[in-house]
């Protein structure tokens, strides 16, 4: 029995060690979800580009289901400011671990020098890699003018009444969304690729956090009124992962919501909770930690540990269980083996709301990479949705 308040305080030093442990890793997780990165490691080597026999450049990369997955990627290099387009799989050598790649186009930086970069679906970085005419334009905001890219059919007249807005993802430039236009230029759409707060080019919010898309429909609401300011009668939504919760809400939300006439999202989040706790057992993050971090997200007297200027409803943006709200036509394209929102919640809103919610599966690994592994199947879904849109 001498032994026991010894054991006793132990244990209590223990149970205040791990209690400590808990909260900081939540504050950090917290954190890690709403404070916008500056930029990504270059963490993919390079480790040889030579020249084609048949003309042009191959890269040689270490393997992985990424590199080696079939498709056209991007590999952005010299801290973001060099940037090549990765067509085809040439070789593989399964003994040494190496992919060889065509390479269909370095856009910016010197692709010899690069030692190692980031692997992306941006297949296009720039607006003029589409060959087609555009505008830069400016969509007031609330803190002040969000630059955007405008896209008008060539048709020799004015732009048309049924408009395109296309939302990219967070941590990502609209750079990203860039992707969909090309099929709905084909079919007549202007497009309005936006930017939106926090992302490098709009204004930032007040808190200069990410709010989930709580906050960030507000900065597509302009644009949507930027649109029906220029002719637009009637708006599809294109929504990238983020972009996707975004166009969701703006469908739920904005005052001209009865000019949406369909959705199309990308591996949109769709269940935040799902999705964060998702990726916060795929880091390691112990399952206390992460429960207690989405708390503090939503908790007024939490919100500071994360620096955000309101509380974020994880409620709202919970569109699983919001199914019955949902009004709009709605195209998901989302992989099979997408490991950061995990195609179960679209899968699961296809079975609720059968009568408005089609749902296509890719399979190819990664985010937000659907079109990448499969442009002729992603644009042949998109096409046919678009068409079966009610005309007015």
């Amino acid at each position: 029995m001498m032994g026991t308040p010894k054991l006793l305080g132990v244990l209590s030093v223990t149970a205040l060690g791990t209690a400590a442990a808990t909260l900081l890793a939540a504050g950090y997780f917290a954190r890690r979800v709403v404070v916008p990165s500056a930029m990504r490691r270059e963490d993919l080597p390079v480790l040889k580009v030579m020249k084609a026999e048949e003309g042009g450049l191959l890269i040689e990369l270490p393997s992985s289901h990424l590199t080696a997955a079939p498709g056209r990627y991007s590999l952005w290099f010299d801290g973001g400011k060099g940037h090549a387009c990765i067509g085809a799989v040439v070789d593989e050598d399964a003994s040494a671990g190496t992919v060889t790649r065509l390479v269909e186009r370095v856009d910016a930086g010197s692709l010899h020098d690069a030692k190692a970069g980031i692997w992306s679906g941006y297949a296009y970085s720039k607006p003029e890699q589409l060959g087609l005419p555009f505008e830069h334009v400016l969509v007031p905001v609330a803190d002040g003018m969000a630059p955007a890219w405008m896209f008008v059919p060539e048709t020799g007249g004015p732009a048309s009444s049924t408009w395109a807005i296309h939302v990219h993802g967070m941590g990502g430039k609209r750079a990203g969304a860039l992707r969909g236009v090309p099929v709905a230029n084909q079919l007549g759409l202007t497009s309005l690729v936006v930017s939106f707060r926090n992302d490098g080019d709009a204004p930032p919010s007040n808190d200069s956090r990410y709010s989930l898309g709580q906050n960030e429909w507000l900065d597509l609401e302009a644009a949507i009124q930027f649109a029906v300011d220029h002719g637009a009668e009637r708006l599809v939504l294109f929504g990238w992962s983020l972009g996707g919760s975004m166009a969701l809400r703006a469908s739920d939300l904005s005052v001209h919501s009865d000019r949406i006439v369909g959705l199309v999202l990308i591996a949109p989040v769709l269940n935040w909770t799902e999705t964060l706790t998702s990726n916060g057992s795929s880091s390691g993050l112990p399952g206390p930690a992460t429960r207690l971090g989405l708390k503090m997200l939503g908790a007024a007297a939490g919100r500071w540990v994360a620096g955000l200027e309101q509380p974020i409803d994880l409620s709202a943006l919970d569109w699983v269980a919001r199914a019955g709200d949902l009004k709009k036509p709605t195209l998901v394209l989302h992989g099979a083996r997408d490991e950061s929102t995990p195609v179960a919640m679209s899968e699961r809103l296809a079975e609720l709301r059968p009568d408005l919610i089609q749902l296509e599966r890719f399979d190819v690994p990664g985010h937000s990479l659907e079109w990448n592994g499969d442009s002729e199947k992603w644009e042949a879904a998109v096409s046919i949705f678009l068409k079966s849109l009610p005309v007015d």
